[in-house]
């Protein structure tokens, strides 16, 4: 008797595992295939939407109407705004025009007073001593002070001493106290 060889069955189930798993690919788009040449496309319209109720149309008509409406708004608003922008930037530049003049002007002021102070000083300097002292001794101590603070030494010296001397205390102080709160670098 002959003995049958061992390991030709296990030959025979891979054998059929690989022929099951290429049928099996060949047949994955047949189906496929099969179902689209068995189907050709209508060219049917869509079935019509029913229409939806009146309350649902009526309550879309209102909020597009209270959108509309807000919009409208929205722009007029923002137009308000644009023309405010321009009056406020129209305004602005009159005011800077304005500030302009009037620092043109408060130069021109300041400029020609003290024009006048340095004219009357130089008079006040140019006055007999005598005279001068007796004419700062009518003024007041701050007063008579700005005038001495701007004269040449001799020449304050000199009217000073001609003062009373309670008088011409009073202006030196002034004078020396002028700048003591001024601060120093």
């Amino acid at each position: 008797m002959k003995r049958p060889r061992m390991g030709r069955g296990a030959l025979v189930i891979l054998a059929l595992f690989l022929a099951a798993s290429g049928a099996l690919r060949l047949g994955d788009g047949v189906g496929r295939a099969l179902a689209e040449v068995g189907h050709t496309p209508t060219a049917e319209a869509p079935a019509a939407c029913p229409a939806p109720p009146e309350a649902l149309a009526a309550a879309l008509s209102a909020r597009e109407a209270k959108v509309a409406a807000a919009e409208t708004a929205l722009a007029d608003r923002k137009a308000a705004l644009e023309l405010a922008d321009l009056a406020v930037t129209h305004r602005l530049d009159e005011l800077k025009t304005a500030e302009d003049d009037l620092k043109q002007v408060l130069a021109i002021a300041d400029g020609a007073a003290e024009k006048d102070l340095v004219r009357l000083t130089a008079v006040y300097e140019a006055m007999k001593p005598a005279d001068a002292a007796a004419l700062f001794g009518t003024m007041s101590p701050d007063f008579a002070a700005g005038f001495l603070a701007r004269m040449q030494p001799g020449a304050a010296a000199a009217i000073l001493s001609g003062m009373a001397p309670d008088k011409a205390y009073a202006i030196s102080a002034l004078i020396a106290g002028r700048n003591a709160r001024a601060p120093k670098s």
